[in-house]
């Protein structure tokens, strides 16, 4: 079974930035999409950016913001994460999804995210 620890979570001020890291316990196939999601206090959990074979998506509050990658040799994904505000705060999930067999699905610990003064 697959194992995703997320570390680089923190306290940032307002325009600050952060790089959040997710490693894999295994070798991550191309057969499954990587992505980040958060949840803040009393909210849903939801999707931030994913990526696989090289393709990238963001939702629109991520675009031009958060840069989603991946070292294919370190098995690990990363969340580049700049001009953050506090709207931000949250905790951030890696997440590893079979792009057709959605029900193998993995999902790390969580790392804290927070943006303020």
């Amino acid at each position: 079974q697959v194992q995703l620890v997320e570390s680089g979570g923190g306290l940032v001020q307002p325009g600050g930035s952060l790089r959040l890291s997710c490693a894999s316990s295994e070798t991550i196939p191309t057969t499954y999409v990587m992505g980040w999601y958060r949840q803040a206090p009393g909210k849903q959990r939801e999707l931030v950016a994913a990526i696989r074979s090289g393709r990238t998506s963001y939702e629109d509050f991520a675009k031009g913001r958060f840069t989603i990658s991946i070292d294919d040799a370190k098995s690990t994904v990363y969340l580049q994460m700049n001009n953050l505000n506090p709207e931000d705060t949250a905790v951030y999930y890696c997440n590893a999804r079979h792009f057709i067999e959605s029900h193998l699905s993995y999902w790390g610990r969580g790392t804290q995210v927070t943006v303020s003064a």
